[in-house]
């Protein structure tokens, strides 16, 4: 084999400090993605070889079919910002990930699947509701939801472990965008039961696809409740706002359908949910596995933000969703992408770039940042409309949790916490304490 067919390739060693290159075939077969995370929530070592020899490359999927993989910070962002390359699912050679996924991509779209202009149109109807300015007037309502919740808690006892999803990480998030949409109060607990049979991973595939079905139901006929009683939530904003009704004989114009209005509330719904629920079980673990950092942050709530920002770029919870396909062909990190080539720009990878971010597998919420971002809310366009509250929510939880509980620990070995299957996002979906 000539050594132009060779590149190298970095072994790390976990018991050493350096790095041996070893030679990988150029001619050998894309490998086969997603990744397998090593152990716990340590991302997939692939990526740090690839930042290094060949960061923009071919893997194979599921069904066999090859997609570009971009693992470097800048080429993420600059895939991210590229209007010729498109977001949406139903174009031939979007990379999908799973046979679920390719038969989800048959659905209706909501705008998180739209290409510019239809995106930003869909979008826009619900942006005031996420505003800085909209979700600072909410800081009082979270932080009185976390405090509740706490204090629950603590009338309950740890005499027994407590299961801290059921009790806390989940309905944090689950309550606050309840309110948001304009779920009754006394909705709470069936929907947020509803919720997590669709996401804990031990519900049977019936199970899962009958709680959707219950909660696209219910989200229906809240619309229905908010046409004939519109209220100060997101909900009757689209109604009054952005719903075409049908009175009789009489139509009166708007932009969406029944329908769309159901699936963007299902979307605001279901979308972060499972992403908050992890990101909170991941900041208390990581706290833990960092005792001289959780002691500071005790000792001073208000390094709950710097906290989050760390927590955000070392853990991303939400890995594969930045896919794109090519409309014409482009040219990236020196390869050329073809038209109607898929497109999988790893946010995780990019939040692990030793070019941005020094020392990037280590934890330290004390880091010194510039104008450098992690990538864990996505970039561009398409960049999470509800980041604002997502990073509010876990300030607060954070800034609250220890100054509650502060002798919050886990009630299993570490060993044992379980982790999502290696193949998926990180995350933890059950989590025994005791305080």
């Amino acid at each position: 084999m000539s050594n132009s067919s060779k590149c190298l390739a970095k072994e790390i060693d976990p018991t050493s400090q350096f790095i041996t290159l070893l030679p990988i075939s150029a001619s050998s077969s894309p490998p086969k993605f997603p990744f397998s995370r090593p152990a716990a929530a340590e991302p997939p070592a692939e990526y740090a070889r690839l930042r290094a020899t060949d960061p923009v490359s071919k893997v194979e999927l599921w069904d066999g079919s090859h997609a570009w993989l971009v693992v470097k910070h800048k080429d993420v962002c600059s895939v991210l910002t590229d209007e010729r390359l498109s977001k949406e699912r139903t174009r031939p050679g979007f990379p999908e990930l799973s046979a679920g996924g390719k038969a989800a991509a048959k659905n209706k779209p909501t705008f998180v699947d739209m290409d510019a202009p239809q995106h930003m149109h869909q979008r826009s109807m619900i942006e005031p509701i996420f505003t800085r300015e909209h979700i600072d007037a909410m800081r009082p309502h979270i932080q009185k939801t976390v405090d509740s919740l706490l204090d629950n808690m603590i009338k309950e006892g740890s005499e027994k472990p407590v299961e801290l999803v059921e009790k806390f990480s989940l309905p944090v998030p689950s309550f606050i965008i309840y309110g948001i949409l304009g779920v009754p109060a006394k909705d709470l607990e069936y929907l947020t039961q509803c919720n997590a049979v669709r996401t804990n991973g031990s519900a049977t595939a019936t199970e899962a696809s009958n709680a959707n079905k219950e909660l696209l139901d219910y989200l229906g006929d809240l619309v229905d409740q908010r046409v004939a009683k519109p209220l100060d939530d997101l909900i009757s904003k689209l109604v009054v706002e952005q719903l075409i009704l049908l009175f009789t004989i009489q139509l009166i114009p708007g932009h969406i359908g029944k329908s769309d209005a159901t699936q963007m509330a299902f979307l605001i719904l279901v979308a972060g949910n499972a992403t908050m629920v992890s990101m909170i079980n991941l900041g208390i673990v990581t706290l833990l596995q960092h005792p001289d950092q959780l002691n500071d942050l005790k000792g001073d709530p208000s390094l709950a933000k710097v906290f989050v920002e760390e927590l955000c770029r070392f853990h991303t919870a939400s890995a594969m969703a930045a896919r794109r396909v090519a409309k014409v062909d482009v040219t990236l990190g020196g390869k050329l992408i073809k038209a109607g080539e898929g497109i999988i720009a790893s946010n995780q990878s990019a939040n692990r770039d030793e070019e941005v971010f020094p020392d990037p597998d280590t934890f330290n919420m004390h880091r010194k940042r510039g104008t450098e971002e992690a990538l864990g809310y996505g970039w561009g366009p398409h960049r999470c409309v509800a980041e604002y509250l997502a990073r509010t929510e876990l300030e607060i939880v954070f800034a609250t949790l220890f100054q509650k509980l502060p002798n919050l620990k886990l009630a299993i070995p570490e060993s044992e916490i379980k982790y999502s299957p290696p193949k998926k996002d990180v995350g933890i979906a059950e989590l025994l304490v005791v305080f």
